[in-house]
């Protein structure tokens, strides 16, 4: 799986993304938000590349359980994982050298 284009239509439960194999970028944001409307083209171009990497769009907001779990306070945020574990975050990238650099730690076990 690569980049996601549209946001999950009902966000996963903590315990499934804290159990989920392998690779993930949960990106946490709305599709109105002016920052994370203009990360979009720089989050594909860094996950194109990376078809070993699940991408979770998840709309956020007052509330939600999932992102208030992982204490998300700006959108976008994407949090990288590596099974289930948090291993990089980036919050409004504005260039791909920082989206790059948090995908890099998955390199490292």
């Amino acid at each position: 799986m690569t980049y996601s284009a549209q946001h999950l239509s009902q966000e996963p439960q903590r315990s499934a993304i804290d159990t989920q194999p392998g690779l993930t970028v949960l990106e946490f944001g709305t599709p109105w938000c002016p920052h994370c409307l203009g990360a979009q083209g720089l989050i594909e171009q860094a996950l194109a590349p990376r078809a070993d990497i699940a991408h979770l769009k998840v709309e956020d907001g007052p509330g939600r359980p999932l992102g208030r779990s992982y204490r998300i306070k700006l959108w976008p945020t994407l949090v990288v994982l590596r099974d289930g574990q948090e291993v990089a975050r980036v919050v409004r990238p504005t260039d791909a050298a920082s989206i790059n650099t948090a995908l890099a730690a998955l390199q490292t076990p």
